[in-house]
């Protein structure tokens, strides 16, 4: 996404309106200042205002986002090249999103997970100490279900994290 042209034609759209930084600032509850980094495209404006720009300049939000005017008939090609470069823009790849999310919940969830570590040493160290083969035995098994249950609980918290809740 080019920042700059955007930029530009937010400027030029403004113009052919005939308002100023400040008037426009005004109207959409921002200062000229944020007005300006839009035009120069240090910045690009939110969503919310990216919205009233585009009622504002009646021009839809896949305009401001190419930076131009879209012909009718090339509307759709440029509305999937603009989502294609948004998304493939995003500073954070997948894979580093899924593992911040992780750890998160790793680092929220320490304590219980020691609690269980140290619960299924006790079990397993019992079988032994009191000659019960049977509850020895076992311990590693329960160790596994809990791992996989605890597992499975961090995987529904990052997908719900990553996608949203399912509904």
């Amino acid at each position: 996404m080019d920042t700059i042209k955007i930029g530009n034609f937010l400027a030029e759209l403004r113009k052919e309106q005939n308002l100023t930084q400040e008037a426009l600032g005004e109207k959409l509850g921002v200062t000229n200042k944020t007005v300006s980094r839009w035009e120069n495209g240090n910045y690009l404006p939110p969503v919310e205002m990216l919205q009233e720009l585009s009622k504002l300049y009646a021009v839809s939000i896949n305009e401001i986002l190419c930076g131009e005017r879209i012909a009718e008939e090339n509307y759709q090609a440029k509305a999937e090249e603009t989502i294609t470069g948004i998304l493939s823009g995003s500073p954070f790849s997948f894979k580093e999103r899924s593992d911040f999310w992780k750890r998160k919940w790793q680092k929220d969830h320490l304590v219980t997970n020691i609690v269980l570590l140290v619960l299924l040493l006790v079990i397993l160290v019992a079988g032994i100490l009191l000659s019960m083969p049977l509850i020895a035995g076992l311990a590693p098994v329960f160790a596994v279900v809990v791992y996989m249950v605890r597992r499975n609980n961090m995987m529904i918290y990052v997908e719900n994290n990553l996608y949203g809740p399912i509904k």
